[in-house]
C-alpha cells in the first residue's frame, strides 16, 4: 500500500504565496507565517478574519494545525511576551498546542481573484477593473529556442506563471533568427559536437512575468528546453499592472438609487447597518470598493467616474470631502466588507491545493461576527 505524502507548513505557505504573492503587499504590512514550524505536517487549516483566541479555539477543537487569517496576528514589534493580552494569549497556545498562524492582509486586498474581486462580485458589478494599480514588479524575459521547440518551451513558461497581461494570458512575441556557438570541452551539445562551430535556426521567445515568479518559470524553462545551457535575459521593466492593486470599479446592471443600492450592499454582505453619505435618491451606475478601509481611494473613484464608493471605516472629514466633491459613500463596516475572504479563500485554496496534489482540508471558521451593533 502506497503512503501517504505529508504535507509541510512551508507548502502550505508556497500555495498562498502562488496565489497571492508577498510582493503584493503593502511595504508596512507583515504577512505569510506568523508563528510555526516551516517543515512541521499540516493536513487541515482553518481559515478565518481574525487571529483571536476564538479563531485558535476552534482550530484546537478541529484538530487544524494551521490557522490562516486576513489580518496579522503580529502587526507591531513586540517588546514583551506574556499571556496578559490576547496577542500574548494566542501565541502561548498556537506555540504550546503546535498550531501554525499565517496570514494573506494587504496581498490578498489587491492579488488578483482576491478580496476586491469577491467584493466586486458580491455586489454584482460587471466589467470590474482595477481601481488603483500597484508597482508591477515585472520583469521581461528573452530565450532562445531552437526552432521546433518553441512550443514546448513557451507551454513551459505559460505553466510557471508567464505570459499575463491584465486580463490576458500566454502574451509573447516570436522572431526567427540564426544562433551561433561553439561547443567546449566536456560540453554535452544537443546540436553539433565539442569544438565544432555551429549556426542554429533558433526562435527569439520573448514574454513578461511577476518577479516573485521568477525561480519557478526558470525552473519551469531550463526543464522543458533541450539545450544544456540555456540563452536567455531577463529584464525588470518599470510597467504598472492593471490586474492587481487595490479595490475595484465596475457598473451595475441596471442603475438604481443611492438608497436602493445601500439596502442591496447592506443584503448582501449581511451588514448589522451601513451609513450612507450623499442623496439617497441620487442615481448610481458606477460603483468603486474596497474592502477595509478604503476611504483613501475617494479620489481615485472620483477621477475613474464612479457614483458612489463602498467600503468600511469611514471617517467624519471623509465623508464632508466626498459630499463637497459630488461622490457618495457607503460604510458597509471593515468587518462586512472583509468576512466574504473566508468562504471565497477557502474555496480558492482547495482548488489550489487539488492541483498541486496537496492533501489539504480548508474549513471555514463558523461564527465570526462584527463587533459593532447597529441599534
Amino acid at each position: 500500500m502506497k503512503k501517504e505524502r505529508i504535507v509541510r507548513i512551508q507548502e502550505l505557505i508556497g500555495l498562498v504565496h502562488s496565489l497571492y504573492p508577498p510582493a503584493l503587499a503593502e511595504e508596512w504590512d507583515n504577512v505569510g507565517l506568523q508563528v510555526g514550524d516551516p517543515a512541521a505536517a499540516v493536513s487541515r487549516v482553518l481559515v478565518a478574519l481574525d487571529p483571536g483566541e476564538a479563531a485558535l479555539a476552534e482550530a484546537r477543537r478541529s484538530n487544524a494545525q494551521a490557522l490562516l487569517t486576513h489580518h496579522p496576528l503580529l502587526f507591531r514589534p513586540l517588546h514583551t511576551l506574556v499571556p496578559a493580552d490576547e496577542t500574548g494569549r494566542v501565541l502561548f497556545s498556537a506555540v504550546k498546542n503546535d498550531i501554525a498562524i499565517l496570514c494573506a492582509h494587504t496581498n490578498l486586498d489587491r492579488g488578483r481573484d482576491g478580496l476586491s474581486d469577491w467584493l466586486a462580485q458580491r455586489l454584482g458589478l460587471v466589467d470590474a477593473a482595477v481601481l488603483a494599480p500597484g508597482a508591477a514588479d515585472l520583469l521581461k524575459l528573452t530565450v532562445f529556442v531552437p526552432a521546433g521547440y518553441e512550443e514546448a518551451v513557451a507551454e513551459a513558461l505559460f505553466r510557471g506563471g508567464a505570459g499575463r497581461i491584465g486580463r490576458y494570458d500566454r502574451c509573447a512575441f516570436r522572431t526567427v533568427g540564426t544562433g551561433t556557438f561553439r561547443p567546449g570541452a566536456g560540453a554535452t551539445p544537443f546540436i553539433g559536437a565539442v569544438g565544432s562551430s555551429e549556426e542554429v535556426r533558433e526562435v527569439r521567445l520573448e514574454t513578461v512575468l511577476p518577479r516573485d515568479r521568477l525561480t519557478r518559470v526558470v525552473e519551469r524553462m531550463a526543464k522543458a528546453h533541450p539545450y544544456e545551457e540555456v540563452a536567455y535575459d531577463l529584464v525588470p521593466l518599470a510597467n504598472r499592472r492593471s490586474d492587481v492593486g487595490l479595490g475595484r470599479i465596475g457598473r451595475l446592471a441596471e442603475a438604481t438609487t443611492l438608497g436602493a443600492f445601500a439596502l442591496r450592499v447592506k443584503e448582501a454582505l449581511g451588514a448589522t447597518g451601513v451609513r450612507i453619505a450623499g442623496e439617497t435618491a441620487g442615481k448610481v451606475s458606477r460603483v468603486a470598493v474596497c474592502g477595509g478601509s478604503g476611504a483613501s481611494l475617494l479620489g481615485e473613484a472620483l477621477r475613474q467616474g464612479a457614483d458612489v464608493l463602498v467600503t468600511g471605516d469611514v471617517k467624519y472629514h471623509e465623508a464632508r470631502a466626498a459630499e463637497s466633491q459630488g461622490i457618495a459613500l457607503i460604510d458597509a463596516g471593515h468587518f462586512a466588507t472583509e468576512h466574504l475572504m473566508v468562504p471565497e479563500l477557502a474555496r480558492t485554496l482547495r482548488q489550489g491545493a487539488k492541483e498541486r496534489g496537496l492533501k489539504i482540508e480548508f474549513i471555514e471558521l463558523e461564527g465570526e461576527k462584527d463587533p459593532f451593533v447597529a441599534i
